[in-house]
């Protein structure tokens, strides 16, 4: 295809694919794609061996690397211990988290231990630890740099310019766009309200075109439309609306390489678009999430306001991963509160299928829609 995201990052197709998966990343590669790595909770350790694992299977072929450095969070800046940063967390959001769990027959007793060998994620949401991952990530071939929840940090554009390597970064409102186009990144992700994980509140119809006549006046840096996007056909009328490509999450959780929970994976296939809910009770910061128990006692009015990024994570994520891990071994209230984060898109999702049979989906059903369109022109 003729696309500035083909010639930008020498693929095939326009077709990003944010997983948390290395098998992900590698086969959309391999199928003319684009895999982008979600690296945000591992240690530079892991994410070394993540990564030659990827080049080690994707063929050759390009991928990039997703970090998560926001410009605003708790601690921000601060050099806190991991004692500090737990004793931040209140009793209150602690104590609650313990209660839903102790609803549906699911033991507490070990969350204090678990919560703090969860810190990781905090370091490397701080430049300091970002910076690690990133000297790993550009220690391998990437050909991408992405951040989500905010301007990239000055190392970051720093290191990729010195690299060659584009960056991107996603984006949930015009004025966002603008601040990224004026910092020098060079590729935006706009995301739309549905999407899975962090998002805004505007839908990506209204979104895409808006920030793409937006930054006309500062420079045309191409779009990558994101937000409940499965389907190629989707893809192509967000490319009719300014896009230059899609990047997409939410349909690869369902794929037969993802290392999705099975129960979570079987509650995706069986959903409806409605059965998502956008809260910042994850992470505190709104994102978009399977609808369950855990997510609906978050939403009650007795509930606590949730704590600031991210130390809302130190509440919900030692509690969910036990949560998974009961549910994969046939724990019954455990597969009631299982949830994980997916887009609207959800809906559309309904048959688990290989990562090459969704990519070859995605370029005929983009086919199909370029020409049901080419037909209502007049000869």
């Amino acid at each position: 295809m003729r696309s500035p995201i083909c010639d930008m990052l020498g693929i095939e197709f326009p077709l990003l694919a944010f997983s948390h998966c290395r098998d992900v990343v590698s086969e959309v590669s391999r199928a003319g794609g684009f895999g982008v790595f979600g690296a945000v909770s591992l240690p530079p350790d892991r994410l070394e061996e993540e990564l030659r694992w990827i080049d080690d299977h994707v063929g050759g072929k390009p991928y990039g690397v997703d970090l998560i450095v926001p410009n605003k969070i708790a601690g921000k800046g601060q050099s806190l211990t991991t004692g500090d940063m737990l004793a931040l967390v209140p009793d209150e959001h602690k104590r609650f988290a313990a209660e839903i769990l102790e609803c549906y027959g699911v033991e507490t007793d070990d969350l204090d231990d678990a919560r703090r060998g969860h810190t990781n994620l905090g370091k490397n949401l701080q430049e300091q630890g970002a910076a690690a991952s990133m000297e790993v990530a550009f220690a391998h071939p990437i050909k991408l740099i992405a951040n989500a929840l905010g301007v990239p940090p000055k190392i970051m554009l720093d290191m990729a310019k010195k690299h060659g390597v584009p960056t991107a970064a996603l984006v949930g409102t015009k004025q966002h766009a603008i601040r990224q186009v004026e910092a020098g990144v060079d590729i935006l992700v706009v995301s739309g309200g549905e999407a899975g994980g962090h998002c805004g509140d505007v839908s990506t119809l209204v979104l895409v075109p808006e920030v793409h006549e937006a930054i006309q006046p500062y420079r045309n840096a191409p779009i990558l439309a994101a937000g409940g996007i499965v389907t190629g056909r989707q893809m192509a009328a967000c490319m009719a609306m300014g896009a230059a490509g899609a990047w997409t999450g939410s349909v690869w959780l369902t794929t037969n390489e993802a290392e999705t929970n099975p129960v979570v994976k079987e509650k995706m296939l069986a959903a409806s678009s409605r059965d998502t809910v956008r809260s910042r009770a994850r992470t505190g910061k709104h994102s978009r999430q399977l609808r369950s128990p855990w997510t609906d006692a978050w939403e009650s009015a007795g509930a606590p306001v949730p704590l600031p990024m991210p130390l809302q994570s130190f509440v919900s994520e030692p509690a969910l991963r036990k949560v998974d891990k009961l549910a994969e071994g046939g724990h019954p209230g455990a597969k009631e509160l299982a949830t994980y984060w997916v887009g609207q898109g959800v809906g559309l999702m309904n048959q688990s299928k290989s990562v090459r049979a969704v990519v070859q989906e995605f370029k005929e059903d983009f086919l199909t829609a370029y020409e049901r369109l080419s037909t209502c022109l007049a000869e």
